[in-house]
């Protein structure tokens, strides 16, 4: 076995949201196979101090951090400035950031449905675009998008958040064919419900809780770790044969049917 295989040594790996949850524990994930990473996130002090901790955790790797806002994209394309400024190119883009309100579909305001397409979709569309020369200067490079399982099938996310998801998905399978000649391979995950701040509020209720545990085959709520070691496989060379994949970080879920 070749354990370079597992390894992502001399790598530089742009992951978006990565401030707490689902996107720390990716760049941790990351970074502890070997890559240099380069966070982007919206609070500047959530950001200083993750970047802080993960330079502590992992002083044999860099880590430089930038606050920005992916719906923005004025951002979008300062991101990508900044990443030219801070490496030779870039092996791998994790699109994680993102957002929601969910209500009933006729009570959303225009403002607040475009600005989910903005965080979600969009912001994945354009950062993989931009990113495309950066990537292509690597004979295998990777991208990897946060997807859910609201993008799937029905879940109680509101039909917004998972239109957004729904098209993240068919974006992954057709940038995968498209871009398979530049040598860049293009996956997502699915996750459903993963213990962060985001799903407290909801989990909180002891009744919806019961009801999610009871359509999760597995009986238990995710962890970040478990999305990130699904990221993290889709982004080493052990993985190279896998493109325009989804991987479900579901417990089962999709899968539970009657």
């Amino acid at each position: 076995m070749n354990p370079q295989r597992w390894r992502l040594d001399g790598q530089t790996a742009l992951v978006t949201g990565a401030t707490a949850g689902i996107g720390l524990a990716i760049a941790r994930e990351l970074m502890g196979f070997g890559a240099d990473l380069l966070i982007v996130g919206r609070d500047v002090d959530a950001l200083e101090t993750t970047r802080d901790e993960l330079a502590d955790s992992f002083p044999d790797r860099s880590v430089h951090a930038l606050s920005a806002d992916v719906s923005d994209d004025q951002d979008r394309q300062e991101i990508l400035d900044w990443v030219e400024d801070h490496s030779d190119g870039l092996n791998i883009l994790v699109n994680n950031a993102g957002g929601n309100v969910t209500k009933p579909a006729t009570e959303y305001s225009e403002d607040e449905w475009r600005g989910i397409f903005e965080t979600n979709l969009f912001s994945a569309f354009e950062l993989c675009r931009y990113a495309h020369p950066l990537l292509t200067r690597h004979a295998s490079s990777a991208i990897v998008n946060v997807g859910s399982v609201s993008g799937i099938t029905h879940v109680r996310s509101g039909v917004v958040y998972g239109m957004t998801k729904a098209g993240m998905q068919q974006m992954t399978r057709n940038l995968a064919c498209e871009w398979a000649e530049d040598g860049i391979r293009v996956n997502s995950v699915a996750p459903w419900y993963i213990r962060t701040r985001r799903t407290s509020g909801p989990l909180s209720d002891p009744d919806y809780y019961d009801e999610v545990i009871a359509r999760t085959p597995m009986r238990r709520i995710g962890e970040p770790e478990e999305v990130a070691a699904a990221v993290g496989f889709l982004c080493l060379p052990a993985s190279s044969y896998v493109t325009g994949e989804c991987i479900a970080v579901d417990g089962g879920f999709l899968r539970y049917g009657f």
